[in-house]
This record gives structure tokens, C-alpha cells and sequence, in this order.
């Protein structure tokens, strides 16, 4: 049965990955074993698209029913931590796995404290517990690193004004320019999960890439881990996509000092030297105010949280106020200045 479950040698409780020691540990007797010396099943097993796609939790014998994109996840009967070891095999094992380094009771405090920082946030979304789901995810990426040649040409002009005599000149000068460059882009992460906002995950950037482990299955315990819905090379049009503001900048940087800069050619050719299929940590909450979902996502390493919460329109229109009265205040007080009183 193709269903991992990690039983504490000590107490027979499911163990857990623990973002505060980065151990496999146990909730029941403490027991703390090292990640990198332990065993991996998945190595010694080998898998088909053909197998059996029922799962059963080794725990209670319950059927664990979950979307097709998930390879990790909790038996919603008796909460024990399982990894579908079939859907992490062959072409669907990632290669390495940001281990998460925010616990969940972290994320929380985080969450309560991010709200709070609304000052146009409605009052009652601030105070009010509204947290629906707290969710650590392992959201499958694809780490490229690009090589890039960049041919770019065109016309520059430089516009100097000097006086001779009792007569003003104004002299321009033309140029043109040619640049052949050579740009590699490294480490560069691109979500791969259909169900993911791809605006999201880009804002929880940066990830810290030399964090990263090999892959192994126990990290994984006790969290939701997806699959990948795209390959590789159907993320790399998006990948392109993604660098070309900083080529163009990088082009941009060599050509300086004109007046002006138009551009009649820009050629880039683009090839993947590598690209890893990892595991990065995301803390995921769904809250709801007044019968409407908000979102609000983590990065599990770093903390950095991103997301939009709603506004109050009371408040925006008390901003809006308040600005309003200071602006004709200091109008006022200019006016005052100016001519000794007012009419």
C-alpha cells in the first residue's frame, strides 16, 4: 500500500516534522530522530501510473480520499500524518525541499499582528478571530537557471545648449548603438501548482535557496504537500516572461548618458541549463468578513506575509477627511502669512 506513515519507535504515535528543530518528532513522547540519518522508503520502492490509486491510513484502516494533486496530507479520522509515497516517485520526486522553519502557532501570531497593522481595516476583522483554515503547504516549484543571449540595437541622441555671442544654440548629435550580452539568471522560482496564485507565490519571494535539502519523505509530516500540475517545460514560456524587466534593465544600464534612447531591435535567445523540481514551505490562511474570502499566505522560512484584507469605507472616508481639513488648514495658514489676516 503505497501510503507512508512515520510510527514513533518509542510510543507507536505518528511523528512529525518539527519546524523548531528540525527533527522528526513526536507529539506524545517527545522522541527528537535526525531527518538526514534516517532511511528513505521511497528509495526502495518503485511505483506505476498503473497502481492502485485507493488509499488507506495505516493508523485506522480509514480511506483517504484527497484531490489529485496532493502527496501529503492528515487522516481526517485519526489526524495521523501520511505521505502518498506513489505520487513522489520517478518523474514526481522532487529533487530537494525547503524544510519549513515557521511553526504554525508562529504563523498565527503573525497573522493576528499582520491584521492589526490595517489602519484602514474594518475594526471588527482587526479584533475577531476569523481564521478558517491554517494551512502549511508544500507548493511544488521549478527552480531554472537561464542563460540568455542578448542582441540589442538602436538610436541614441545627445542634445547640448550653449550661447555664442548674442545668439543661443542648441546642438544634437546623433548615435547609433549596438550591445551583445551574455546573462545568466540562477535559482529563479516559478510555482507549479495549478491551484496556486501565481501573483502570490511570486510576492512571497525571496526563498532561501541555500536552505534547501535533498529530499527526503519525513520533512513532509504533518503538512499538505501538492504535486506538480505543470513540467518544466511547460512552465518555461512563463519562466522567459519572468526576466525579461531585468534584462531589459541590464540592457538599459549600458546605454547611459544620452538624451535619448529608442530601440529599433532586441533579440533574446534563451536556453534552460537546469531545472529542480523542490518543495518550498507556504502557510496558507482562508478568513472570511461579511460573507466574503480573503487570503493570506507565508513564506514557512522566511515569515514574510502577503495578502490583501479588506477595507473599511468609513475609515477611507475619515482618512479622506481628515486629509481634506489638514490640507485646507495649511492653506490657511499660508494665506495668513501672506496677507496679514483673513477677508
Amino acid at each position: 500500500m503505497p501510503v507512508i506513515d512515520y510510527k514513533c519507535p518509542n510510543c507507536g504515535s505518528s511523528m512529525m516534522f518539527d519546524s523548531s528543530t528540525g527533527t522528526l518528532s513526536c507529539p506524545s513522547c517527545g522522541r527528537q530522530d535526525n531527518i538526514e540519518q534516517l532511511p528513505d522508503p521511497l528509495k526502495k520502492q518503485v511505483f506505476t501510473p498503473d497502481e492502485i490509486k485507493q488509499y488507506h491510513c495505516p493508523n485506522c484502516g480509514a480511506d483517504i480520499v484527497t484531490e489529485p494533486e496532493t502527496s501529503a496530507t492528515t487522516c481526517s479520522f485519526c489526524g495521523s500524518a501520511v505521505v502518498l509515497s506513489d505520487r513522489l516517485s520517478g518523474e514526481l520526486a522532487p529533487q530537494s525541499v525547503l524544510p519549513f522553519a515557521i511553526s504554525k502557532k508562529q504563523a498565527e501570531e503573525a497573522f493576528v499582528k499582520w491584521c492589526r497593522k490595517g489602519l484602514l481595516t474594518p475594526s471588527g476583522f482587526m479584533t475577531a478571530d476569523r481564521i478558517k483554515s491554517l494551512t502549511g503547504i508544500y507548493v511544488p516549484f521549478w527552480i531554472y537557471d537561464l542563460h540568455n543571449m542578448v542582441e540589442a540595437h538602436g538610436r541614441a541622441t545627445k542634445v547640448r545648449s550653449y550661447t555664442q555671442g548674442d545668439y543661443q544654440y542648441t546642438e544634437t548629435s546623433h548615435y547609433e548603438f549596438y550591445r551583445k550580452m551574455r546573462l545568466n539568471y540562477v535559482n529563479l522560482p516559478l510555482d507549479a501548482s495549478e491551484k496556486m496564485d501565481d501573483k502570490l507565490m511570486d510576492r512571497l519571494e525571496p526563498f532561501p535557496h541555500t536552505q534547501l535539502k535533498e529530499f527526503k519523505t519525513p520533512y513532509l509530516a504533518g503538512y499538505i504537500a501538492e504535486k506538480y500540475s505543470f513540467d518544466d517545460q511547460e512552465l518555461f514560456s512563463r519562466a522567459k516572461n519572468k526576466i525579461l524587466p531585468y534584462i531589459d534593465s541590464a540592457v538599459a544600464s549600458t546605454v547611459t548618458g544620452y538624451s535619448s534612447v529608442s530601440y529599433s531591435g532586441k533579440q533574446v535567445d534563451t536556453t534552460v541549463q537546469r531545472a529542480d523540481y523542490a518543495l518550498f514551505p507556504v502557510w496558507m490562511v482562508n478568513y472570511d468578513y461579511n460573507g466574503k474570502e480573503y487570503m493570506f499566505a507565508m513564506n514557512g522560512q522566511t515569515g514574510k506575509v502577503v495578502g490583501r484584507p479588506p477595507i473599511s469605507k468609513l475609515k477611507v472616508s475619515s482618512w479622506f477627511a481628515g486629509v481634506t481639513a489638514v490640507s485646507l488648514l495649511a492653506v490657511k495658514l499660508v494665506a495668513w502669512g501672506m496677507g496679514g489676516g483673513f477677508l
